[in-house]
């Protein structure tokens, strides 16, 4: 496969040699528009398309107060911004322009990535407001694209050894997941001669990697959460 990786800062991000890297700011419809006939121009198809864009986790602490956390009557506005914008708004844009490729070839899959928190509180009402939302947004689009042979799911990791969250320094990493691994679920599920039959689905990682019986990086099988789990 060719692989595209978009972000704001792809540029300096630690990725193999062979990865195409594209800054691209995923609230700028002009940027991901430009991303788009871009990754037509040169592939002249799109097979996969993964929505990670997020920009929730931003500016957690303000003025040394940490405000993630708080009621939703005293979350600051711009947070709305950061999750809706930088997160929903830009899966729906990017799905648009990814089934404008998709529909006329009869095949592809859109992967969402989505959290437990769509469906049961997760320490913030705007973060369970966006994630349901992503999920929503698979569910509906799923819909429209079945007839045309394209898919689309939701797709949740576990705990992800992140920057951020190795850098914290706070996190049971136990039962934790590389970045890779949600990767590797992308691809089993890419190959799934009966992916149609799981469109418009909430899908979690390690249910995956029992299904299609692939690892992560380390030979490791993480345990799949609940939603007692989180």
């Amino acid at each position: 496969m060719r692989v595209y990786a978009t972000g704001r800062t792809v540029a300096s991000a630690a990725l193999p040699d062979g990865i195409v890297r594209v800054p691209c700011d995923h609230t700028d419809d002009d940027a991901v528009g430009n991303l788009f006939a871009r990754v037509e121009r040169e592939s002249g198809r799109l097979d996969v398309l993964v929505n990670n864009a997020w920009g929730g986790y931003e500016r957690m602490v303000e003025d040394g107060r940490f405000t993630w956390g708080l009621p939703f009557w005293e979350q600051p506005v711009w947070r709305w911004d950061a999750m809706m914008t930088a997160g929903v708004r830009a899966a729906f844009v990017a799905s648009q322009l990814a089934a404008r490729v998709m529909v006329p070839a009869r095949h592809g899959l859109i992967v969402n990535i989505s959290h437990w928190a769509a469906q049961k509180r997760i320490g913030n009402t705007l973060y369970g407001i966006a994630k349901a939302a992503t999920d929503k947004l698979t569910n509906d689009i799923a819909v429209e694209l079945r007839p045309h042979g394209v898919a689309v799911v939701s797709l949740y990791p576990g705990l992800v050894r992140t920057e951020a969250v190795l850098g914290a320094g706070v996190f049971d990493l136990s039962n934790s997941e590389s970045p890779e691994f949600i990767g590797r679920a992308v691809h089993a599920l890419s190959t799934d001669a009966e992916l149609l039959a799981l469109s418009g689905k909430t899908l979690v990682a390690a249910d995956l990697s029992r299904q299609y019986g692939f690892t992560d990086v380390d030979g490791k099988e993480p345990r799949p959460l609940t939603l007692d789990d989180v």
